[in-house]
């Protein structure tokens, strides 16, 4: 009973996003950050860089720190497409999906993001997976 109180404490710990999430990410600059050499390390990526060639990446940029702010419970309200329509026609498989988020956690840890935040931001973006991979 008590490991199912504890393991229901930290789902709820990791999922639950306050308006303080935001700013212990660290704000906007800390988002551009991380989405800046986010991008560069998925365009430098042997697995990802063909999904990225003929992508406006100031756009991409743009989308996903909104998106990232939106997520953390900043005052930020994601405009852009739906996960689903934006990734309609590539060809993304899980694995690609997984690289993804690797590159994204190796450049939060690089940007000294808390395990706790990392973790927090993962767990909103996670569910989009089923929307995103499409073979």
């Amino acid at each position: 009973m008590k490991k199912n109180i504890l393991i229901l404490s930290l789902i709820f710990a990791f999922s639950a996003l306050s308006a303080s999430d935001f700013e212990d990410f660290g704000g906007m600059k800390k988002i551009n950050k991380i989405v800046n050499e986010f991008s560069v390390k998925l365009q430098a990526n042997e697995q990802m860089k063909s999904f990225f060639v003929e992508s406006d990446m100031e756009r991409f940029k743009s989308k996903l720190a909104e998106q990232f702010c939106a997520e953390l419970g900043g005052p930020c309200k994601y405009t852009g497409q739906n996960m689903k329509r934006a990734h309609k026609g590539h060809d993304i498989k899980a694995s690609h999906f997984y690289k993804l988020v690797e590159v994204l956690q190796e450049t939060m840890r690089e940007n000294n993001v808390s395990l706790r935040m990392q973790n927090k931001l993962l767990a909103k973006l996670a569910p989009m997976n089923k929307d995103v991979i499409n073979h």
